[in-house]
């Protein structure tokens, strides 16, 4: 208990040191990098206590604590998303006092809306599809508000794509057919976007104002209680010592590191800061050090539990539990990790790169036996996803349980060693273990005597300070998303009124009727276009929503439609020339962002066959459907199509690396290639075909080498 303890205290003191906590009694807003810090001053200070207020607010409404409307939690939710991004951005160093004054302006704009939307809720329903003149103002002035802040925060992109929807439901009627709709009166626009729940309040909105504010804060209280040391120090001594043991160590780590953050960029720049320079410092470029994180960070979106913000809208849109998404993802999770572990064990060997002196390493057992507590809160997490209960409650007593593991290491370090401390953990534990009885309120009374006890200590108050900042830091961690997702909403209502879905689902409905696999590539490119500079989220929703229907009409089961889009998402933000996860590792590794998007594209050319084969055969997605499992089995069906895809993978990387038992010249590159080809493309006699190149190939290349061992 002793060392538990006392791991988690110093992983406190760190981010304390690092500029994440507070060491006074005034917030540290400065921070070590600008660019992600509060900004300093006083005006620095309100956005702190503003971040901690959005924080309060939404846990005080996972918690029952405040009991309101979803309308009016969608639009506060929203309120507090622009008060706080907004001014973010506008007082960062350089900024005209024009642009901060204009962001001042839209700040209370958006304050004004959302106190607007709480206190006429009861009236807005009465009048619903019959709006007033001033309800026409206050609707058009949360659009002006939402456009202005997400072009704020994110940049120009997205905002102009929805733009463009927005003006194709006021003005598509002059489009020439198919492309035109029967028109729609500015007041009929204005309401179905700005009021009620299909256009900005709608499913995104919701889903960011409960699971994904919540699993952001349950990512950020594990950060600070010491989650990524354990991780890293895990890897290190898992495969640290290994051909190419470094970029493996960023693999690994970043794949552990999306069992609790759904954020790729976020994980580019926390594990990244230590493997990028790691990896560089041991042979690799630096653009393909880059690549492997980015890559490896973008990948925790589709690693269960948490899986990232899709996950819990596509639960939510689907209507299906959350558990069934996470079943879904299991297998190409843990395929596009092997994929990528396998690409940076090719490049070592083609480069000679050895691993690192077991001697440097940490002890992974050790670090599990001194960090296993830390585990205790994602067990937790895990157990009530699958046992049935909602995310909501899942998250909220996942970060309750995390909050408990900080404050109560905290008390521990101020009692003696041996029976006390073990005693006062044993209550501790039996105190959490009565929310199965009584409920949020037996954690919520833990939770409190701890504040307290830690209010007395000079130790506890420095504990409180960083729980205390955790809440601020997830609250700005989640600006970006939550925005994304309102301004996502004016696509999914420009849908739902005009019904523009169908124009492009019955395009590839058409094509699909001769080939599927045209449609699935028109759909995969439209992904990669739509995710050049738009995150994951509202690519995967614009996506869904057009593409999604059309794959489903062509036989495609329900989830596995949704996870291809989803998927290929996920790689947009690797595809050049955006590629924002690219461009996040660029710093870092001190290299051009479009280098190291190439060479992400690279590693992740593996993982590009795992979608398509998954639409062949669901078994891939432990989903039912196919004539694969409908001949064989399922079960068997499971076995087949994932050694199928193994070894696609593992030719698919030796042909985009050149290497394997040894260097591979253009004609074994070509072999490789074709045999990785046959087994992707499911038509008659290709797997036989695929199988039989592949595994010849396999035995060709490892036999050579073993030749050329022995005559050397």
């Amino acid at each position: 208990m002793s060392k538990a303890d006392t791991r988690v205290a110093q992983a406190a003191a760190g981010a304390a040191a690092t500029g994440a906590a507070a060491t006074g009694p005034v917030p540290a807003l400065d921070g070590v990098d600008g660019e992600h810090a509060f900004p300093a001053g006083v005006a620095g200070r309100w956005l702190f206590w503003l971040a901690f207020a959005f924080s309060a607010f939404q846990l005080a409404v996972a918690a029952h604590v405040i009991d309101l409307p979803s309308q009016i939690v969608r639009a506060v939710h929203l309120g507090f998303l622009l008060s706080l991004g907004l001014p973010l951005v506008a007082l960062k160093p350089g900024r005209s006092r024009a642009l901060r004054a204009g962001a001042i302006v839209v700040t209370l704009l958006a304050a004004g809306v959302a106190l607007y939307q709480a206190v006429e809720h009861d009236a807005l329903l009465l009048r619903a599809g019959d709006p007033s003149d001033l309800d026409l103002l206050v609707g058009s002035a949360s659009l002006v508000a939402l456009f202005v802040g997400a072009g704020f925060v994110m940049g120009a992109p997205l905002p102009v794509l929805c733009g463009v929807f927005l003006l194709y439901c006021l003005f598509g009627q002059y489009l020439p057919a198919p492309l035109n709709h029967r028109g729609y009166d500015f007041s009929q626009v204005v309401d179905h976007m700005a009021f009620g729940t299909e256009g900005i309040y709608g499913i995104p909105l919701y889903v960011s104002s409960t699971y994904i504010f919540l699993f952001i804060l349950f990512g950020a209280f594990l950060e600070k209680a010491g989650m990524i040391k354990l991780f890293t120090d895990v890897s290190l001594g898992l495969v640290g010592h290994a051909r190419g043991g470094p970029a493996k160590v960023a693999v690994l780590s970043s794949g552990m590191m999306g069992t609790i953050s759904g954020s790729g960029v976020a994980n580019v720049v926390t594990t990244g800061q230590f493997t990028i320079p790691l990896m560089k410092r041991f042979g690799y470029r630096p653009a393909f050090a880059g690549g492997v994180e980015a890559t490896a960070s973008m990948g925790g979106q589709i690693m269960p539990p948490v899986m990232g913000a899709v996950a819990f809208i596509m639960a939510e849109t689907l209507d299906v539990p959350y558990a069934q998404i996470v079943k879904a993802a299991v297998i190409p999770a843990i395929l596009y990790f092997a994929s990528a572990f396998w690409m940076v064990h090719l490049e070592a060997g083609r480069r000679g790169l050895l691993g690192m002196a077991r001697a440097e390493l940490p002890s992974p057992i050790r670090a599990l036996r001194e960090g296993w507590h830390l585990i205790l809160p994602l067990a937790a997490l895990v157990w009530l996803l699958f046992g049935g209960y909602t995310p909501l409650f899942a998250g909220t007593l996942g970060l309750a349980l995390t909050a408990v593991l900080i404050l109560g290491s905290a008390v521990a370090l101020g009692l003696p060693v041996g029976a006390i401390r073990v005693a006062f953990w044993v209550a501790l534990g039996l105190g959490c273990a009565a929310f199965a009885r009584f409920g949020m309120a037996a954690v919520g009374v833990v939770i409190a005597l701890l504040v307290a006890a830690n209010a007395l200590r000079a130790g506890g108050r420095q504990t409180l300070a960083i729980c205390r900042d955790a809440l601020a830091d997830g609250a700005r961690t989640a600006v970006p998303v939550g925005i994304a997702c309102g301004i996502v909403g004016i696509i999914i209502g420009t849908m739902t009124l005009t019904g523009a879905a169908n124009t492009f689902g019955q395009a590839i409905v058409a094509i699909g009727r001769d080939s599927l696999f045209v449609s699935l590539l028109l759909t995969m490119v439209t992904c990669l276009i739509l995710g050049m500079g738009i995150p994951t989220i509202p690519n995967y929703i614009i996506t869904s929503s057009i593409a999604g229907p059309a794959l489903l009409g062509l036989g495609v089961p329900l989830i596995v439609s949704h996870m291809f889009v989803f998927y290929f998402g996920i790689l947009a933000d690797l595809t050049p020339p955006v590629a924002l996860a690219c461009f996040a590792a660029a710093p870092i590794a001190r290299e051009s962002g479009l280098r190291i998007s190439i060479d992400a594209v690279r590693i992740a050319a593996a993982g590009f066959v795992i979608p398509f084969m998954a639409v062949y055969t669901p078994a891939l997605m432990l989903q039912p459907g196919g004539p694969l499992a409908a001949s064989i089995g399922f079960i068997p069906a499971v076995a087949y199509v994932l050694f199928k895809c193994a070894l696609a993978i593992m030719l698919w990387g030796a042909a985009v690396i050149g290497f394997l038992q040894r260097p591979l010249g253009a004609i074994a590159r070509a072999v490789a290639v074709l045999g990785a080809g046959l087994l992707v493309a499911a038509l008659p006699w290709t797997d036989e075909l695929g199988l039989a190149i592949g595994l010849g190939f396999v035995a060709w290349q490892f036999l050579g080498g073993r030749r050329a061992t022995e005559t050397a």
